[in-house]
C-alpha cells in the first residue's frame, strides 16, 4: 500500500528534518516558573509553526504558553474521525543540550562507536542491544559532548515528516488529522497551559523507544522534595550543639531500601530515585521521584517517607524536615482499556509496516499519560531513539523511516 516512492520521500523528509532539529537548542529547566521553562525552546516551535504554515496546514496556532497547533484536513471525499499526534520539543536537562552535532554513520559494520568530542566514550551492542537490529543500517548519533535530542525531535520530525507525505501523495488516504507539539515535558510539565480544545478525543503521542513499540500503561508518577534544617555552630565546640543538615539527610537517603532504585529494578518493579540533592551544616534539600505501576505501592513509599522524616526529627533534637510530595501523572492502563479501537488502529498500522508490535509497559511517562487522565486517551507509539538522556543517545535511519511509515497507515486505519 506504500509505494518504494513513497517510503523514500517520507525517509528524506523526516532525515532532514531531524537533523536539523536537533541542533535547535531546547533544554528545559526545572527550576524555572515560567511556561516553557527556557525562552530556547520558543526557537524550535516558531520554526515548526512557519512550516506548518508552509507545507499547507490549516489552523496554525502558536499559543501564548508555548504550544503549536496545526490540522491536516481530510482527503476530500473521506468521512473518518479526527485523531491527534503529539510530539515535545524540549530535550531532558540531565546532560548537556547546546551545539548538537548529529553525526550519521552510514553501513554501519557493527564495530563499537566512537565520538569525536569525547575520546574515552564508545557506543557497541553491548551497552546497547537494540543496536544489533541496524548493522548495515545508517546510525545518527551526537558528537559525546551532548545528548543527541532523539527524545522527541525524532517523534516531531516524523510527524512532520508523515504530514509532508500525505499532503504531496494524493492515493494515501486519511481524515482529519491534530498535530501538536508541547514543551517541557522532560520536566513534567508537558501539559501545563494545553489548550485541550484544541485536541480531538483520540490521541497518539510519538515518544517510544524501540521500532514496534506501542504502550498504553505507565508508571504512577510522585515527586519529593525535602528540606533538612540543621543548627550550625563552630566545629570546635559543636558537640551535642550542632545539627549537620548534610549528614542528616545522607543518613536518611542511606535508609530508604537500597534494591529499590533504577538501577535494581526492572519490568514492573518500582523505585525511589534521587534526581538532585545539595547541602551543608545548616540547610540541605533532596529532590526524589517515586515511581510504581500500582498507586498503592506507590502510596506506601510516600508513607515511608513521612515516617523516615518523623523517625529522624524524634531521634534528633533541633533537626528539622520538610517534606513535600505532589502527584505527576497516573497510570494510563485503565483509560485506555476503554477505548479498545484506539490501541486496535495503532497495533494494525504497526503490523502493516511489516513490525513486530512489542507490547509492555513504559518505565517512564509521556504526556499521553496526563492527557490520558484529562479525557484524552492517548497511547504512545515508538519514534525509534534509544539511550535517551545520555551522551551515547542514538537513532537509526531505518527506525526513524518506519515511525514515519507507521502514522502513514495510522492515518488511513482511521478511514475504515
Amino acid at each position: 500500500m506504500i509505494s518504494d516512492k513513497i517510503r523514500e520521500f517520507a525517509l528524506g523528509n523526516a532525515r532532514e528534518r531531524f537533523l536539523r532539529y536537533v541542533q535547535v537548542f531546547t533544554t528545559s529547566d526545572e527550576e524555572s516558573e515560567t511556561n516553557p521553562s527556557t525562552k530556547r525552546q520558543w526557537d524550535l516551535l516558531r520554526i515548526l509553526a512557519d512550516e506548518c504554515r508552509e507545507m499547507g496546514l490549516s489552523d496554525v496556532h502558536l499559543g501564548d504558553t508555548g504550544y503549536v497547533y496545526a490540522t491536516l484536513p481530510a482527503r476530500p471525499g473521506v468521512e473518518a474521525e479526527t485523531f491527534g499526534l503529539l510530539a515535545h520539543v524540549d530535550t531532558s536537562p540531565e546532560q548537556p543540550g547546546d551545539n548538537v552535532k548529529p553525526r550519521r554513520l552510514e553501513n554501519w559494520d557493527g564495530s563499537p562507536i566512537t565520538y569525536p568530542d569525547d575520546p574515552e566514550l564508545t557506543l557497541s551492542i553491548e551497552d546497547s542491544k537494540e543496536l544489533a537490529h541496524y548493522v548495515g543500517d545508517t546510525i545518527i548519533t551526537g558528537s559525546g559532548l551532548t545528548l543527541l535530542g532523539a527524545d522527541n525531535k525524532a517523534g516531531v520530525s516524523e510527524i512532520m515528516a508523515a504530514m509532508a507525505t500525505l499532503l504531496k501523495f494524493d492515493e494515501l488516504m486519511h481524515g482529519e488529522i491534530k498535530i501538536c507539539f508541547t514543551t517541557d515535558e522532560e520536566i513534567g510539565r508537558g501539559t501545563v497551559g494545553l489548550e485541550l480544545d484544541r485536541l480531538p478525543k483520540y490521541c497518539y503521542t510519538m515518544d517510544g523507544g524501540f521500532a514496534g513499540e506501542l504502550e498504553t500503561e505507565c508508571f504512577d508518577a510522585w515527586r519529593a522534595d525535602l528540606v533538612f534544617h540543621g543548627v550550625g555552630v563552630h566545629p570546635g565546640t559543636a558537640k551535642d550543639t550542632m545539627v549537620h543538615a548534610g549528614h542528616m539527610m545522607a543518613r536518611y537517603l542511606a535508609d530508604l531500601p537500597a534494591e529499590e532504585t533504577p538501577e535494581h529494578t526492572s519490568g514492573r518493579e518500582g523505585f525511589y530515585y534521587l534526581v538532585h540533592s545539595e547541602g551543608s551544616v545548616d540547610r540541605a534539600t533532596a529532590s526524589l521521584i517515586v515511581r510504581d505501576f500500582e498507586a498503592d505501592k506507590n502510596q506506601a513509599r510516600i508513607e515511608n517517607l513521612a515516617a523516615l522524616k518523623h523517625k529522624y526529627e524524634s531521634a534528633v533534637p533541633g533537626l528539622r524536615i520538610d517534606l513535600e510530595t505532589r502527584e505527576q501523572y497516573r497510570n494510563m492502563r485503565d483509560i485506555l482499556a476503554e477505548c479498545p479501537h484506539v490501541v486496535a488502529r495503532a497495533h494494525a498500522a504497526l503490523e502493516d509496516t511489516g513490525l513486530e508490535v512489542l507490547r509492555h509497559p513504559i518505565r517512564g511517562g509521556t504526556d499521553g499519560s496526563v492527557l490520558s487522565q484529562l479525557g484524552h486517551p492517548t497511547p504512545n507509539i515508538f519514534a525509534g531513539g534509544l539511550m535517551f538522556h545520555s551522551k551515547r543517545e542514538w537513532i537509526a535511519e531505518k527506525a526513524l523511516a518506519q515511525a514515519t511509515e507507521t502514522i502513514l497507515h495510522l492515518a488511513r486505519r482511521w478511514t475504515e
